[in-house]
C-alpha cells in the first residue's frame, strides 16, 4: 500500500503520454491528469496539498481546485508574463516591418555561408552565449524567436528545426544569475561568479560546441525527412512579411542589447529585467513609428498588435504551462519523486559513479516535472551527504547534477520552454524533443567527461 499511489501515478503518466501522442488537447490532458493524481494523493492520506505559505480553503477537495488558481497566479506573474510580452512584441515587430527589415539586412551575408544549417548551429551558439545575460530559458527562447527564427526560416530551415535549435540555447543553464547555478554554488559553498568561471565555463564550452555540431546534423536530417505536422501559430512566418526601413532592423534586437548593456556584465548600476526591456523597446518602436508616419490613429492601431499578441499567447502557451504545473504537482504529491530517491543505491559507487547515479535521478525528475530548478532543489541537498560519505568533493556531484537538470529539461514535453517553442513552430512538444534528444545526450556525455577531467 505504501507505494500504490506512486504506481497509480506511473499509470496516469503513461496514459497522459499516450493521449498527447494521439493529439488530444494537451492543456486538458495535462490538467486532468494532474488533478487525478492529486486526488489519488488525497485518497491515500495527503491532507496538505497547497504550496508552502498558501492558505487552505478549509477543505482539501476545494484546495484541489484552488491549485489551479495558485498555478495561474504564479505563472502569469512569472514566466507567463515574459512569454506574453515577448510574443506581443514579436507581433508588433512584424506588424511595423521591423522583423522583415532585420531579415532583409541579415539574409544576404548569411546566405554567403552556403549552408542554412551552419547558420543554425551558429545561432544556437550565440543563444547559448546569452544565457548568463538572460538566465530564463523561456525568456531567452522568446527573445530568440523574435530575432533568429524568421532569419532561419528565410534561409530554408523548417519551423521545427529553427525552433528546436533555439530551444537548445537555454538548456545548459550557465551563468551566475541562473537559478540552478545559484543553488549549486550554495551547495558547493562557492561564490556564484567563481562557480561560473572555474567550474561551469571549462565544461560548458565543449558542451556548446558538441550540441551545435549535433544540431547541424540532427535538424538537417529531420528536415530532409519532412514528416512534421504543422498547425497555425502566433509566430507563423509562412505569409509574406512586411519590410520596413532598413534602420528598423535594430528594433527586434533592441531588448537583447538593453539586457546586455544594463546588467551585471555591463552598466551595473542599472539592471533591466526581460519584461521591462521588451516594454521599453515597444515604446521606442511606437515613438519611432509616430515620427515616421505622423498618423496617430494608424500608429495606435499598430501598437495594439502588442496587446493582441499577448492575449493570444495566454491562450496558446501560458495555459499549457499552468496545466503542466498541475501535472508536476500531482507527480510529487503521489510520492513518485520520493520513491525515486529511495530506489537510489549508494553502495559500491565512487564519486564518478555517484555523479552518474545522482545525475540520472535528476534527469528523471526534470523530465517528469519539466523543471530543472525544481529537480535540483528537491534532490541537490543530498550531494553534500554523499560527498562526505565518499570523502570526495561535493562540487563534482552538484556540478554534474546542475548541468543535467538543464539538459534533461531539454527533453521534457511538459517544460515551459518546450511548450513555448512548440507553439511558436505550430507543432507538438513531442516533435520538438525528438529533435533535441540527441544533442542533449551528446552534451550530457561531454559534460560527464569534462567534469571527471576537471574535478575527478
Amino acid at each position: 500500500m505504501e507505494y500504490l499511489a506512486s504506481f497509480l501515478a506511473v499509470l496516469v503518466t503513461i496514459a497522459t503520454g499516450w493521449l498527447v501522442i494521439k493529439r488530444y488537447p494537451t492543456v486538458i490532458v495535462l490538467l486532468g491528469s494532474g488533478l487525478i493524481m492529486i486526488a489519488i494523493a488525497i485518497l491515500f492520506g495527503a491532507d496538505h496539498i497547497l504550496p508552502k505559505g498558501a492558505k487552505s480553503t478549509g477543505l482539501v477537495w476545494f484546495d484541489l481546485v484552488d491549485l489551479i488558481r495558485l498555478a495561474s497566479v504564479k505563472q502569469v506573474a512569472g514566466i507567463g508574463m515574459i512569454i506574453m510580452v515577448a510574443g506581443g512584441f514579436a507581433k508588433y515587430m512584424e506588424r511595423i516591418g521591423a522583423s522583415g527589415a532585420l531579415v532583409k539586412v541579415c539574409i544576404s551575408p548569411l546566405k554567403a555561408l552556403k549552408s542554412p544549417y551552419l547558420v543554425l548551429a551558429l545561432c544556437y551558439m550565440l543563444g547559448a552565449a546569452m544565457c548568463p545575460v538572460v538566465p530564463s530559458h523561456g525568456g531567452l527562447a522568446m527573445l530568440l524567436l523574435t530575432t533568429m527564427y524568421p532569419i532561419l526560416l528565410k534561409l530554408g530551415v523548417s519551423r521545427a528545426g529553427a525552433a528546436a535549435a533555439i530551444f537548445c540555447s537555454g538548456t545548459i543553464g550557465m551563468g551566475p544569475g541562473t537559478g540552478t547555478a545559484l543553488f549549486a554554488a550554495k551547495i558547493a559553498d562557492i561564490e556564484p561568479i567563481v562557480y561560473f568561471v572555474q567550474y561551469q565555463l571549462p565544461v560548458a564550452i565543449p558542451m556548446i560546441i558538441t550540441i551545435a555540431v549535433l544540431n547541424f546534423f540532427v535538424q538537417r536530417y529531420y528536415d530532409r525527412k519532412n514528416d512534421d505536422v504543422y498547425t497555425d501559430s502566433v509566430f507563423d512566418s509562412g505569409k509574406l512579411m512586411p519590410v520596413g526601413p532598413s534602420g528598423y532592423a535594430i528594433l527586434p534586437v533592441l531588448p537583447i542589447a538593453l539586457l546586455c548593456v544594463f546588467s551585471k556584465f555591463g552598466y551595473q548600476s542599472i539592471q533591466l529585467n526581460t519584461v521591462t526591456a521588451l516594454f521599453l523597446a515597444w515604446i521606442i518602436g511606437v515613438v519611432v513609428e509616430l515620427i515616421r508616419r505622423r498618423d496617430l490613429m494608424k500608429v495606435c492601431e499598430d501598437a495594439m498588435a502588442m496587446i493582441k499578441g499577448m492575449g493570444s499567447l495566454f491562450t496558446t502557451i501560458v495555459s499549457l504551462i499552468i496545466a503542466a504545473q498541475i501535472f508536476a504537482t500531482g507527480i510529487k504529491l503521489c510520492g513518485l519523486i520520493d520513491l525515486l530517491l529511495k530506489c537510489a543505491n549508494y553502495g559500491g559507487f565512487g564519486m564518478t559513479g555517484m555523479a552518474g547515479v545522482l545525475s540520472g535521478l535528476i534527469a528523471i525528475v526534470a523530465f517528469l516535472t519539466g523543471s530543472g530548478v525544481g529537480a535540483l532543489t528537491s534532490l541537490g541537498s543530498i550531494a553534500t551527504d554523499v560527498a562526505a560519505g565518499l570523502g570526495g568533493d561535493v562540487t563534482q556531484l552538484i556540478s554534474s547534477m546542475q548541468f543535467t537538470a538543464g539538459l534533461a529539461r531539454g527533453i521534457s514535453p511538459v517544460a515551459g520552454a518546450t511548450i513555448v517553442v512548440a507553439a511558436a513552430a505550430g507543432i507538438t512538444p513531442i516533435a520538438i524533443i525528438r529533435r533535441t534528444a540527441i544533442p542533449m545526450l551528446g552534451g550530457w556525455i561531454v559534460m560527464m567527461i569534462g567534469n571527471y577531467l576537471l574535478l575527478g
